[in-house]
Order: structure tokens, then sequence, then C-alpha cells
């Protein structure tokens, strides 16, 4: 199964019992509309919420962070989740969080997983059937997590990072907010960088069309703020979501698959001890 999948190859797939397909999306704290209105306009037929603010650490005010494995297993089990199923994440918006759902299941040890290349735009785009209301309620399942704790990263690892070099942190948003010209989303969070990090927004990932781009034009993108393949990478980004576009973006760029800063710029920000930089 490939990490991004097309619509075409969704269309062809569904209604086979080991599929299913799941809305992961999310919106920004000053975004009008939310995601379980934005579910019931019209979903993907057969597809469920995956709602990465329950599936999270309740016990944290960091947004959305990783659960413990236990809590995960118990949760995605809940929606039908097994070890042999194979998921597609898909995203309201294209592009922005259907990969932390990827990724998520990729830190607790299942690969059959992919993306929705262009999300829910492209499947309407493309006059494919879409449903109203709610889904249908999930036979639970049985899911083993294996946590792999070399996709993680927390604060402890940044700050060494930051103070003694080795992997390349790449933070995922926006030009202003990672210069500190522009606010971040979250009030009273100021905006700013990690030292040493270096940008590449989350909007470049994908093309015009909203489709993620071809392996060479992402290589290229990333090799222009120092990837190379040897050196490890750590994306980061608002709150741990779009890290995950980037970390989608490297792997079909054919570099190593990056650890993902789960607590990113709204822990690093918030920490009085952490330096902030802007430009």
């Amino acid at each position: 199964m490939h990490n991004v999948v097309s619509t075409e190859w969704l269309a062809d797939e569904m209604g086979k019992p080991d599929l299913l397909i799941f809305d992961c999306s999310t919106y920004l704290p000053n975004e009008p509309g939310n995601k379980k209105d934005g579910f019931r306009a019209g979903h993907i037929p057969g597809a469920r919420l995956f709602d990465i603010d329950v599936i999270a650490d309740t016990e944290t005010e960091l947004p959305h962070m990783v659960p413990t494995a236990g809590r995960f297993a118990k949760l995605v089990g809940a929606l039908g989740i097994s070890n042999a199923s194979r998921i597609v994440f898909y995203d309201q918006h294209g592009l922005r969080a259907s990969p932390r759902g990827w990724w998520m299941m990729r830190l607790f040890g299942h690969d059959q997983v992919a993306v929705l290349d262009g999300g829910l735009p492209a499947w309407k785009r493309e006059g494919r059937p879409v449903e109203t209301g709610e889904a249908s309620s999930p036979t639970p399942a049985s899911f083993v997590a294996d946590f792999r704790a070399e996709k993680l990263r927390g604060i402890g690892d940044i700050k060494r990072i930051v103070a003694q070099g080795g992997p390349l942190i790449i933070d995922a948003r926006a030009k202003g907010r990672f210069d500190g010209t522009a606010p971040e989303p979250r009030a009273g969070l100021p905006s700013g960088h990690m030292p040493g990090a270096a940008n590449v927004p989350v909007s470049e990932i994908a093309g015009p069309d909203g489709l993620i781009k071809s392996p060479d034009a992402l290589r290229a993108l990333f090799a222009a703020v120092g990837v190379d393949g040897v050196r490890p990478v750590v994306t980061s980004c608002g709150s741990g979501v779009t890290a995950c576009v980037l970390a989608l973006g490297l792997v079909e760029a054919g570099f190593p698959e990056p650890a993902i800063y789960d607590g990113s710029w709204t822990e690093w920000a918030l920490r009085p001890e952490t330096e902030k930089v802007m430009r």
C-alpha cells in the first residue's frame, strides 16, 4: 500500500471489507467552521471521523498530543481498526491533517495506511459521491499497538538539538509566523522560531491543484534547506499536525522518514526558558 493514494484508487477499492476510510480534519483556532459540522455536511461514503483531539493525551494542556499506546489501541479499536485493516485518511481541506493520522498509525506500528491525494476537495471536484449526516456505528475491533519511539521527539530532545547541533529541524509554518512578522493563530502565543531551524511552509508540499508534488519537486524543495538524506531531520509546526505533512513529503521525496516534534511551536513558545528567534 503506497503512502499516498489517488481518488481513482480509492474509488476502486471502496467496499472491500479490510479497507477503512477516515476523515482526519482539523481547524485552526481562528478559523471558521469545525470538523464535525464539515463531516456532516459531506463525507466520502462509508467514512468515519478520526478525531485527533480525542485520540490524544488528555492530561496535558497542549493540543492533540500523542496518547499512550494503551489509550491509542483502545480508541482506534473502538473505531473498528484492527492490525489487519488497510486505512485511508483524507482531509476536508485537501492536505493538512490527514498525514497526522497516517503518522500516528505508523507511530504505533501500523504501516497499511495512506493519505488520499487532494483530500475531499479533489474527490468532490471529480464528481464522486458523498454522504451527509452522521457516520454509521463501527463494529469494534482489537488493535495491538507497537510503539516506535524513533518517530517521536519531545522538548528535551529539541533543547539538546538546539544546544548541541545534529538533526536538522524543519518548521512547516507560514514564513511570516516563522519569521515573527505575522501572528500565531493561537491567542497570546508569540511567533518566531527555534534557533537553527529551517522553514518549508506546508503550502509548498502540494501544487496549485491541491495534489502532492512530484518526488523530484519535493526532493529539490527539501534539498534547498539542507536535507541530504544523511543528516537526521525533525519536523515541527504549530501543534504537531502539519509537521506530519512535511514528514509525508520527505518520504515521498525518497528521504528517510523524519521524527516529529509533537509539542512543536506551541510548546516551545510557551516555555519561558526557551530561546525564540525572530527575523
